[in-house]
């Protein structure tokens, strides 16, 4: 049996929100009154698929996710837009992962790092500026041409890292 673990969104000051594990594919995430983006609700989170291959499932995708350090979550706050990293500024977008895409995405580029954000984002929401490309193993992958509007993210998480290196990765919504 795994214990329950809970983990905090940062941007609430009420204690009702959290994401309870208690298994490797249950989870339960409830929303509070003080949420400073996106929409209030309350929902269940399923299972993720194991890999997103083609343009039919990037078109089914609702939330997309971006790691980033704290700090430059905080500053994006501060500025009231996310312009993304140094990475997304060479490359000419921000770099998004499905959620079935996020564990190789922790593994690859953000391995041993700690005091990470996990930002969870509305795709629908920003429109025609998102964009799925073909990128690592020919998947597709979302790409943001332009700033993240922080009026489409809906939830901000903290990243725990393990002593071995790598990332606890909540279950997330696809």
């Amino acid at each position: 049996m795994i214990p329950p673990l809970w983990f905090r969104n940062y941007y609430l000051n009420q204690p009702d929100f959290a994401i309870q594990c208690k298994g490797p594919m249950a989870a339960t995430l409830e929303v509070g009154r003080s949420r400073r983006y996106g929409r209030r609700e309350v929902r269940k989170l399923r299972e993720i698929p194991n890999r997103l291959n083609d343009e039919q499932d990037s078109r089914q995708v609702r939330r997309i996710y971006k790691i980033c350090p704290a700090s430059a979550w905080r500053e994006a706050e501060r500025q009231g837009v996310y312009r993304g990293s140094a990475d997304d500024a060479r490359d000419g977008f921000i770099h998004f992962s499905a959620a079935s895409q996020l564990a190789e995405t922790a593994r690859k580029h953000f391995f041993g790092q700690t005091g990470l954000f996990l930002i969870e984002v509305d795709a629908v929401a920003l429109g025609d500026a998102l964009r799925w490309e073909r990128s690592r193993n020919d998947a597709l992958f979302p790409h943001l041409y332009g700033e993240l509007d922080l009026g489409a993210v809906t939830a901000v998480l903290d990243l725990r890292a393990r002593s071995d290196g790598s990332h606890d990765i909540p279950e997330l919504t696809p």
